[in-house]
């Protein structure tokens, strides 16, 4: 009966998460996605994490690579399409390989990643992939996911409450790396995928040469010579985002013929 009861109450948990996503959808591909907090709430929690980043960071005194990156990125956001975002971007003094937008359109880059980039279409492909996981609400929908095991680990645990504390805590661990391997780092995997899918577009509608990005990943795999195995990491191989890239390169060049202007691959470095 306990159980039952338990499970009773997860399915409830469940029922009242789905109605509060409502029928929340990426706006570039109609993916469904599971959203609890409001775009309100992204946009300042990015402001403040973006002002964090900064104060603790040192920007570049590159003026060239600074006033291209503003370039290109204005050039991506205007792609984008996302008029209630505030653009700023930052060039950031690191030998990190990466770069970050958050919520609200608050976007840097990593000098360490530039040799990767080359040109001014490799960093609008990654530029475009990080505007791409700000605009498709990747952030607020990774912190729902953690908020609804947040849920049920604790419906969990009020339903293991007469159990030994070997069995709870066995079950509560047990539950932790399931919800981990089995639900958050997939749909880690899967935004990442799409963050690729809609980033290439956003490239390619700036004007930029999407065939860059095959060449950009296969500099970037050739930079990493061990990796954890890929059903344990949040970023898809290097070899399958090629492989995704070249499927989707036909439509990529259509959008890039149709864009108003093409800059194909832009300024060199």
């Amino acid at each position: 009966m306990r159980n039952r009861r338990f499970w009773q109450l997860v399915g409830v948990s469940l029922s009242l998460t789905a109605v509060s996503a409502g029928c929340t959808r990426v706006r570039e591909t109609g993916r469904r996605q599971l959203m609890l907090v409001t775009p309100g709430q992204e946009r300042a929690l990015g402001a403040q994490a973006y002002q964090e980043v900064l104060s603790e960071s040192r920007r570049s005194g590159d003026a060239r690579m600074t006033a291209i990156l503003e370039r290109v990125g204005r050039r991506v956001a205007e792609a984008a399409n996302q008029p209630e975002f505030q653009w700023e971007f930052a060039l950031l003094e690191s030998e990190e390989v990466n770069a970050f937008c958050l919520p609200g359109g608050k976007v840097a880059v990593y000098t360490g990643i530039l040799p990767v980039m080359k040109n001014e279409a490799g960093m609008a492909v990654v530029v475009g992939h990080e505007v791409a996981h700000a605009v498709a609400r990747h952030g607020g929908e990774r912190l729902s996911q953690h908020l609804s095991v947040v849920i049920i680990q604790e419906l969990l645990a009020q339903g293991l409450s007469r159990s030994s504390p070997a069995v709870r805590t066995g079950a509560l661990q047990a539950f932790g790396v399931g919800a981990e391997v089995g639900a958050i780092l997939p749909y880690s995997r899967r935004h990442e995928e799409e963050a690729d899918e809609i980033g290439l577009r956003y490239a390619a509608r700036a004007g930029y040469d999407p065939r860059e990005a095959i060449a950009l990943w296969q500099r970037m795999e050739a930079l990493r010579e061990t990796r954890p195995p890929e059903f344990l990491s949040t970023h898809p191989h290097e070899k399958r985002r090629i492989r995704q890239f070249e499927k989707l390169m036909p439509a990529a060049l259509e959008v890039y013929q149709a864009a108003p202007r093409q800059h194909g691959l832009g300024e060199q470095w």
